[in-house]
């Protein structure tokens, strides 16, 4: 499914955002994982920040929707491209916050002999900024990075 996008980057803001719905699924990942390196592959970018970082980041965002929220209900990827560097949300229909996300919160503390629960760490160690917030629907959870020089 191709994502909405704006016109390359406006004079006025200059942004460009893309809007996509993703299946409920396992499968959203790998689809997140694509349209985020195509929306930082595009040429109009003046200091694109790192596609390799930005896929993992925003995949770990995506599957945490997936294993933390009520199946059937939506989730919709936000990418939008920023003067210095990029901005990902993943929102979904549950409004409970992620455990460990914000600065403020401290760092969970992953079992070393389990496969998972580190996605909230490296979110936190390799952004510039992340978080949550509440939205009509649910929350938004999202991340920065900050462009290449």
């Amino acid at each position: 499914m191709p994502p909405n996008r704006k016109p390359a980057l406006s004079p006025a803001t200059d942004s460009a955002s893309w809007r996509v719905p993703l299946p409920h699924t396992t499968a959203a990942v790998p689809i997140a994982r694509a349209l985020v390196r195509a929306a930082l592959a595009g040429g109009d970018h003046p200091a694109p920040p790192d596609r390799d970082t930005a896929e993992l980041l925003t995949a770990e965002l995506v599957a945490n929707a997936v294993e933390h929220t009520p199946g059937g209900s939506p989730i919709e990827l936000v990418v939008e491209l920023l003067p210095t560097g990029c901005q990902v949300e993943v929102h979904d229909h549950d409004p409970t916050p992620p455990h460990g996300l914000s600065p403020s919160a401290p760092l969970p503390q992953p079992d070393p002999w389990q496969e998972h629960g580190r996605g909230l760490l490296l979110i936190r160690a390799l952004s510039t900024a992340c978080g949550h917030r509440p939205t009509a629907r649910g929350k938004a959870v999202w991340f920065t990075l900050p462009g290449s020089a």
